[in-house]
């Protein structure tokens, strides 16, 4: 039988991903140790996300185990050999508010972590596919050098401008600043793309825009619409930070993104880097969120501004999706903006509302 390793399993993609490959017949690893919980507490516990799948997929192996930890991965990759067909690796530290309080934490989880999955991967089972769930933070705040214009709701980019679809691969992500977090990530994000082309491995890297879903375990500093939900819900205060809320995000929902990965594994390429998110099809500013969370949960967000933006946080992001489409021209967005929260609303009403 063939065998799909996940990291982070428990978490959004990761459980999207067991998901979906479980039901091409893949017998699945999962590897997730519920760090979420202890970057940003209660809330984001994902324990059970992670009861859920082991609940639904009897093909569902969970192991406990820290990615950057060689040993334990390396018993892991050694049980299942070259049964394993892909490596999906969407284990991370994700917030790049968290990095600056532990960059230490920070960069071993998602650097050293990264390059220990592709070492056992390079080992145990060369002739699989590594998908690597990377990030638009990598590129830094040099998006926000764009020419953009400001509008009743959003920032725009010039319509005149080559990245008037979203921004392509081409953007440089040196000379900028990433934060500590996208420091962290580009350094994996690169040590994928070498493994790939230095040793000839199918390795794919996925540089996300804003990634969302009901299973998302939203929490203040991670987890947008989940979270901007949940509190239209229950009344907490919400934080804006900056830009007049007037800010853009592409979202992708979880089933869309992995998707991708799918089409990716199926015909698979050498060291490729693509920008993954809603792109054109699915965007909003924090603005036009809030006003979709109100209408469609009948309540009133409680939320405070704050002129002082996030350090490197973008201004405008679209994610530029030409070239994954035309390497992969059957895939195609299914889920916009409006109907991704109507689906994460219809997920939280009830529990939200009665913690």
């Amino acid at each position: 039988m063939a065998v799909a390793i996940v990291t982070g399993s428990a978490g959004l993609i990761g459980s999207e991903t067991v998901r979906f490959f479980s039901e091409k017949g893949f017998d699945i690893v999962g590897i997730d140790n519920n760090l979420r919980k202890t970057f940003f507490g209660e809330d984001a516990d994902t324990s059970w996300n992670r009861k859920r799948l082991e609940n639904a997929y009897k093909n569902y192996t969970h192991y406990d185990a820290d990615i950057r930890d060689h040993e334990a991965i390396a018993k892991i990759h050694g049980r299942y050999g070259k049964d394993v067909k892909a490596v999906i690796h969407c284990a991370a530290q994700p917030s790049h508010d968290w990095a600056a309080s532990d960059p230490y934490m920070d960069f071993t989880v998602n650097a050293n972590g990264t390059l220990t999955m592709l070492e056992n991967y390079r080992k145990h089972c060369p002739e699989a596919v590594f998908i690597f769930t990377s990030t638009n933070k990598v590129y830094g705040d040099t998006p926000n050098y764009l020419p953009l214009i400001e509008k009743e709701t959003r920032f725009e980019i010039d319509p005149s401008h080559p990245y008037k679809d979203g921004i392509d691969e081409t953007m440089s992500i040196d000379h900028t600043k990433h934060s500590l977090f996208g420091a962290s990530k580009v350094a994996a994000d690169v040590l994928v793309q070498e493994y790939g082309r230095y040793f000839g491995l199918h390795t794919g890297v996925f540089r996300g825009g804003c990634l969302t879903g009901p299973a998302h375990s939203g929490t203040r500093l991670h987890g947008f619409l989940s979270y901007l939900m949940r509190c239209c819900i229950s009344g907490k205060k919400y934080f804006i930070y900056g830009y007049k809320g007037k800010q853009v995000r592409d979202n992708i929902h979880a089933h869309d993104l992995v998707n991708s990965l799918w089409h990716y594994f199926e015909k698979p390429r050498v060291g490729e880097v693509y920008n993954m998110g809603g792109g054109p099809y699915s965007n909003c500013s924090m603005i036009e969120a809030i006003a979709l969370c109100e209408e469609i949960s009948g309540k009133k967000l409680q939320y405070e501004y704050q002129d002082d933006n996030r350090i490197g946080d973008h201004i405008w992001w679209i994610s530029g999706l030409k070239k994954f489409e035309q390497h992969y021209p059957t895939w195609k967005i299914t889920y916009n903006v409006p109907t991704i929260l109507k689906e994460i609303y219809e997920t939280q009403k009830d529990v939200v509302e009665h913690e």
